[in-house]
């Protein structure tokens, strides 16, 4: 694990920023050559929303990666957290620009479909964390800054319940991702609470 750990630090955060846009590319080009099936938008806004909630697991996951298996990926933390917030952006725009189509419609679907609602309140809840996801936001709020980026652990579940919402009937995927995000918070707060004096 320190042999990888070593390759991991030669590794650019940078890197991560500009493979980024590559899936999403990827996908549009399958949608417009006919590779997401007789569904493209709906393939492609599916795929855009569960690859942003793997993206958030592994950034809850990275933490406990560390305790209990040594693998050091914090470092890449912030980058792959602020993917993770750009792919649920292509995500809101697929569904809003190429599938709903008007932005009537769009503020209808979020008052009428709660899994909808949930989803935007997620989304909502997941602006400041991006916005101030940089050095300076860092130093300007001091303590403030984690109190705010607690937000993760309102954001990402209910990123979760609504892919669990969207799903007809009771499909074993989502409930996996949400129970992951639960089960990693789990520890979460168990790690903090070992650390807290008796």
């Amino acid at each position: 694990m320190n042999h990888l750990n070593q390759l991991l630090r030669r590794v650019p955060v940078w890197l991560l920023y500009t493979v980024a846009p590559v899936y999403p590319a990827w996908l549009l080009y399958l949608g417009l050559t006919g590779g997401l099936g007789v569904e493209p938008v709906e393939v492609l806004e599916h795929r855009m929303g569960e690859a942003a909630l793997q993206l958030f697991v592994l950034t809850l996951a990275i933490s406990p990666l560390r305790r209990v298996a040594g693998l050091n990926l914090l470092k890449f933390r912030r980058a792959i957290a602020l993917i993770g917030f750009f792919y649920v952006v292509l995500h809101l725009l697929v569904w809003a620009v190429l599938d709903v189509q008007a932005l009537h419609r769009v503020w209808a679907d979020v008052l009428k479909r709660p899994y909808i609602t949930v989803g935007m309140v997620a989304w909502g809840l997941m602006i400041p964390l991006a916005l101030t996801s940089n050095d300076w936001f860092v130093r300007k709020l001091r303590g403030n800054w984690r109190k705010l980026h607690r937000l993760t652990y309102v954001a990402v579940p209910l990123g979760a319940v609504h892919y669990v919402m969207l799903v007809k009937g009771w499909q074993l995927e989502p409930l996996l991702y949400l129970a992951a995000i639960i089960g990693l918070l789990v520890l979460r707060l168990r790690f903090k609470a070992r650390r807290q004096p008796v």
